[in-house]
């Protein structure tokens, strides 16, 4: 399995995918892990998962909607 990055965050966003059933955005996964639904937070969030994406974690279903490589 490919090395998760260096970050707190990262094995909690997977939990959070593991949890769910379906895809999950940027905020949700933000909510999952308890931040503040700030822009800020959002957006480096979803930093985070599209990082994910290029490790073939992820998949970027539809824009902006993120879910388990199956």
């Amino acid at each position: 399995a490919p090395e998760l990055p260096e970050h707190p965050d990262y094995p909690r966003i997977l939990a959070a995918f593991n949890e769910s059933t379906g895809p999950l955005r940027a905020k949700d996964v933000c909510q999952a892990l308890d931040h503040a639904l700030l822009p800020k937070n959002i957006e480096g969030t979803r930093a985070k998962l599209k990082r994910l994406v290029k490790l073939g974690i992820l998949t970027e279903a539809d824009t902006g909607c993120f879910a388990r490589q199956q």
